[in-house]
């Protein structure tokens, strides 16, 4: 349970974000050129090896400090709203606070997606002096097993620690499908986040190309159950994993390259995680003329994404701007599925 000064301080912090929260919002109604979110990988190397994901190595070294602020230049130069670092495990940087740090430095706000299994009472008050804003931890099950070792069981303590210290946003994120063997566990996930006053969300594991993969009964009735505990978090916005949960297509603009931005540990922007390999455009040489054209450009692989981020930051266009740049035109030939 935090102290009276904690939680004071958290309900400061809490009033900044939304305000910070809205004026992003506002800054993209009023112009297309700019990104909502991009994702930055600080370093590709994870202590986990959980058996559903294609985003991690066991050996690659930290991007150094200094490229790293280059990259956060750049993406502030573009207008971007949000950055948030993933991985890999983004705790593994030596640098990761400087990082945070200079992202709020250039006006923007700081996320990031971590597994949570390095995070200490000290880690958690570095972060807090750093300005993080976000922080988003999925557990995969209640026990740890050999599809992954992101488990209630063993991230317990650090979700104590969390709701004890952290004066930022932390959202836990519990997952079904995928190779899951015991989706009822999502809504015990679900119900512990909120009994420690987190937010809670839940998602549906893509396939290995980072594509649908139809919920069985069982595992629709686990999602349903749990998607109720998001009321009240950015979780509630998401029509798209209905569909997914039914194995149905969802049709959308997505406006990955645009309003999101994925940029991996080389320095190059993709779609997203799992589209890696177009435009794969050095982030150094990206403009706001790929911003536009990414922005209007239909992408074949959207009716069966699984990738929540895109989704969400697709939400604020979803009523304008009909994408009349074809799939073909945009050579989705040039898209590499990681695997």
């Amino acid at each position: 349970m935090p102290d009276v000064g904690v939680r004071f301080r958290r309900g400061v912090r809490y009033v900044h974000r939304r305000v910070r929260e809205w004026a992003t919002v506002w800054n993209c109604l009023r112009s297309t050129d700019r990104p909502l979110m991009a994702h930055i990988i600080p370093i590709r190397r994870c202590n986990l090896a959980c058996t559903y994901c294609n985003e991690y190595d066991d050996f690659s070294p930290p991007v150094p400090l200094e490229v790293m602020l280059r990259r956060i230049d750049r993406l502030a130069d573009l207008g971007s709203q949000t950055v948030a670092m993933s991985g890999g495990e983004p705790l593994l940087h030596p640098q990761v606070d400087d990082i945070v740090r200079h992202i709020r430095r250039r006006g923007m706000m700081a996320g990031m997606i971590t597994n949570g299994f390095l995070l200490t009472a000290e880690r958690i008050q570095r972060l807090n002096q750093a300005g993080l804003e976000h922080l988003q931890i999925s557990i995969d099950n209640v026990k740890p097993d050999d599809v992954s070792k992101k488990s209630l069981k063993t991230l317990d303590k650090k979700l104590e620690l969390l709701s004890e210290h952290a004066l930022f946003h932390v959202n836990i994120n519990s997952v079904v499908g995928g190779g899951i063997h015991h989706p009822e566990d999502a809504l015990v996930v679900g119900k512990r986040a909120v009994q420690l006053g987190f937010t809670s969300t839940v998602g549906i594991i893509h396939d290995s190309d980072g594509q649908l993969r139809p919920l069985s009964p069982a595992e629709r009735d686990v999602y349903l159950e749990t998607k109720k505990l998001g009321r009240g978090s950015y979780g509630v916005f998401n029509e798209f994993q209905d569909d997914i949960a039914y194995g149905r297509e969802h049709h959308w603009r997505c406006r990955a390259g645009a309003r999101y931005l994925y940029v991996c540990e080389d320095g190059l922007v993709h779609y997203c995680s799992q589209q890696r390999g177009y435009p794969a455009k050095p982030l150094e040489e990206y403009t706001v003329e790929d911003i536009r054209r990414e922005f209007l450009t239909e992408k074949s692989c959207a009716p069966r994404c699984t990738v929540a981020c895109v989704h969400y930051v697709s939400y604020v266009d979803f009523w304008r701007a009909p994408q009349t740049i074809s799939a073909a035109a945009a050579e989705p030939s040039d898209l590499v599925q990681i695997r």
